[in-house]
């Protein structure tokens, strides 16, 4: 999986130096529906991917982490 939605936001799926710097940027945040964070899920609030293009950066990036993943 390298996306997803989740409540009003977009998940993806990332490396962890990716992730670091998404979370860097506004409108993001470690993905943790439990208590415990989920290494590399990263939430994209709706204000972050107002546009076809911005929407198309975040997804891309999962699909790119995705592919690298060894088959299951």
């Amino acid at each position: 999986m390298c996306c997803g939605v989740y409540k009003q936001a977009l998940l993806v799926r990332l490396t962890s130096d990716d992730a670091e710097v998404a979370l860097g940027k506004p409108h993001t945040r470690i993905f943790d529906p439990t208590g415990r964070p989920m290494k590399g899920w990263v939430v994209v609030e709706a204000e972050e991917v107002k546009t076809p293009a911005a929407l198309k950066k975040w997804v891309q990036q999962g699909v790119a982490h995705a592919r690298s993943l060894p088959a299951k």
